[in-house]
């Protein structure tokens, strides 16, 4: 449910922003006279949009991981280093956008902003709200990986190989008989 609200929430953002944008493209190329209000909230509403949706790539275990190394380990080595990334995950979520987060809305509370009836603290509020968000699926892939519930390095398909018959091979065993696949990439397909 959390995933959805979560996903649910970028959607409105960025259908937001988008119609921001457009309304301060018509206000300044068509009707010569810009929205002073458009490019505050656009800007707000892009950081917003991303923290967002950093939280909800959390939620997927989709965020972006070098682990070539982390590939060659045996599996308990891979379930430790996956536990520390995880600590490392939690220790940035909580000391950087939550603690941090609550400091800078905190300081900026009263900072009226220029065009909105907001005030800069307002903003700032994402930033404790995601990192709890982050911490919270931190969390629980934590759990999983030292569960053993899950793999936190598995092996990725990649969408360009598809598995096809070489011709010579197909041939040789005859219409509805099987062979050895081969794979092959959009490059080499030709």
């Amino acid at each position: 449910m959390l995933d959805r609200l979560l996903a649910g929430t970028c959607v409105v953002l960025f259908s937001v922003l988008v119609l921001v944008v457009v309304w301060q493209v018509i206000t300044r190329q068509v009707l010569q006279s810009p929205a002073a209000w458009t490019d505050e909230v656009s800007r707000y509403l892009f950081v917003w949009v991303g923290l967002f949706a950093t939280a909800l790539v959390f939620s997927e275990r989709g965020h972006l991981a070098v682990d070539i190394v982390a590939r060659m380990l045996p599996t308990a080595g891979r379930r430790v280093l996956g536990a520390l990334v995880q600590v490392a995950v939690i220790a940035f979520a909580l000391l950087l956008l939550v603690y941090g987060g609550i400091r800078a809305a905190g300081g900026a509370w009263d900072q009226q902003l220029q065009s909105l009836p907001f005030t800069l603290g307002q903003m700032y509020i994402v930033l404790p709200i995601t990192g709890v968000l982050i911490a919270f699926y931190a969390i629980g892939d934590l759990l999983s990986i030292l569960s053993g519930a899950v793999d936190p390095f598995p092996e990725e398909t990649d969408p360009a190989v598809e598995v096809h018959l070489d011709p010579d091979e197909q041939a040789a065993t005859g219409a509805g008989a099987t062979a050895a696949p081969r794979t092959t990439t959009d490059e080499n397909r030709n």
